[in-house]
This record gives structure tokens, sequence and C-alpha cells, in this order.
């Protein structure tokens, strides 16, 4: 996960609420102009907050079993299949392009993105859908000091089968270093299994001098992470969890995943999140610069009718 990507939408809510809009207030001053707006805030009307577009997505998130079933599933799925990966000396889950040399002599591991893979931050996302605001650095960092996040379903067992089985459990996340502490401590209380060295945590700006980073890609920690050990399985919630995108559109995407299709259920275990991530921006060009207006009409362009 990249938190500076969080700003997102569903548009399945906003189909769902757009019969709010003539009386409910205007979550933003740049949305279309055919609807009058407001000056109200969200939180001083008596109808409630603004519609928001990302409202379906955190209430499912929160509310609905399915939700919690995905994600156990996808950890019972990984946890059987743990054993046959230790016994295969040759079994390994990096992206081709980050391995180099045998992996039959090295320790066994394994490397979960954190955010929305095995820590729930949907009560940050409920948090700006109610007040109606987007995300933004600082209220992020409040909320990550809070060392609030629980456990996601499915993500203590497995790690903890797989550390009891001498699989080490690396955390990969592009959360800012100032930040790390307390995602440390908020790994600890939920009950994570982390090296009392810490050295499993690999958060954005964790340095591998013999690779170059680029942004917030994660290649280069996965890079370090291979010089040591055998990757048997990798855990996330974005593309950008498994492998590198070298063009963050719908097209580029598919086509960084394209080799591994068969790897997928197997040494890459996908969680799901839509609530935010890059496939967002990937529907308008990347450019958050643009008023959300025509950031929404980008999103709606590019869907199947």
């Amino acid at each position: 996960m990249n938190p500076s990507l969080r700003v997102s939408s569903v548009l399945f809510a906003a189909a769902m609420l757009g019969a709010c809009a003539a009386s409910a207030p205007r979550q933003a001053a740049d949305a279309a102009p055919a609807v009058a707006a407001t000056p109200a805030s969200p939180a001083a009307s008596p109808a409630g907050p603004a519609p928001n577009d990302n409202l379906n997505a955190v209430a499912w998130t929160q509310t609905a079993v399915e939700h919690d079933l995905i994600y156990r599933e996808v950890y019972r799925n990984a946890t059987e299949k743990l054993a046959r990966a230790l016994k295969d000396t040759a079994w390994d889950a990096l992206p081709k392009d980050e391995r180099s040399g045998s992996v039959r002599d090295l320790a066994p591991a394994v490397i979960l993105d954190i955010d929305e893979t095995v820590l729930d931050n949907s009560p940050y996302q409920a948090r700006l859908v109610r007040d109606g605001k987007n995300f933004d650095e600082f209220s992020w960092a409040q909320w990550c000091r809070e060392k609030a996040a629980r456990a996601l379903p499915g993500a203590l067992e497995f790690t903890r089968y797989a550390a009891a089985h001498g699989v080490k459990v690396f955390y990969l996340s592009n959360r800012a270093q100032d930040l790390n502490d307390a995602t440390l401590d908020n790994l600890r209380s939920a009950g994570f299994p982390l090296a009392a060295d810490e050295t499993v945590f690999l958060g954005l700006g964790t340095i591998n001098k013999d690779c170059e980073q680029v942004g917030t890609e994660k290649g280069c920690r996965r890079r370090l992470v291979a010089q040591t050990h055998r990757v048997l399985m990798q855990f996330g919630d974005q593309v950008g969890d498994f492998v590198d995108v070298l063009a963050n559109t719908p097209d580029g995407r598919r086509a960084a995943v394209e080799p591994y299709l068969d790897w997928v259920g197997e040494r890459w275990f996908v969680l799901p999140n839509p609530t935010y991530g890059s496939w967002e921006p990937a529907l308008f060009n990347n450019d958050w610069t643009q008023p959300e207006r025509v950031r929404r009409a980008g999103k709606i362009g590019k869907l199947r009718y």
C-alpha cells in the first residue's frame, strides 16, 4: 500500500447516494456545476455528512461478513500450502528480475504488506466519510500514532503458524519513516510475530545500497530480503506489493501481473481493498491536481456498459 494514494472513491456509492444530492450538503466546491452548492459543512448539516463516493466501500469493509470470509479464506489457503512450499527447495515467490542465483540454501520467509493486509485501517477511512474529508498526511499520521488498528481476520493465525514452522515473517510498508515506531508498537500489540532486532520491518526509506529506489516501489526492499531468504509467499492488497509497476495505467497494471497469474493463490495472495489504492489514479492519468469533478469523470469513463 502507498499512503499517498489513499484519496479514493468507489463509484457504486455515487449511484446509491446520487438521490440525496438535492437535500444533502455538497462535499466539495469543484463538484458538478449542475448541482447548486450550499455553504453548510457536513458536520453542521442535520441531514448528516455529505454524499461520499467511498461510503459503500468503507461500509462493506467494516460490516459485510463476506469481507471477513475472504480474508479467512485467503490466509487459510496460504496456511495449507505453506508445508508444500517449505518442502520444495526451488519454490520462490519473488518476481524473476528480483532474484538472482539459487534459492536452495536460503532460509524460508514470507513477505506481507501491512495496511489492509494485516492491519485494518477502516476506522480512519470511516472518519473521512463522516467528516466529509479526504486523505491527508497529518490525519493519517495521527491515526497511525493511535496504534489502534486491529488484526485482519486470519492474518494472526497465518503469521504465527509461519513463525512457528521456522519461516521468517517480513513486513513491508510504505508508511513514512516517522511512523516506524508507532507501526511496530501496533503490530506487537495486535499480536503479530516480530523479530527482536526488528529487521523484519522494511518501511519506506529502508536502504538497499545495491538497488536504486524508484518512488515508493517495493522492489528494492524485496531484493534486500532476497539476499538472505527464499521467499515462499507474498501478501498484499495492491499490485505493487508483489511486483513493481512500470506504468500505472489499467493496461500497465495488468501487464505487470500477467507473467505471474499462475502464482495467484499459490505464491501470491491478494486481499480486497475497495477503499483506496493505486488502481484509482490509474483511471485519471495519476493526476491528483485535477478538480474532483474531472477525476470523477475519468473514472466514470472507464466503466463498461
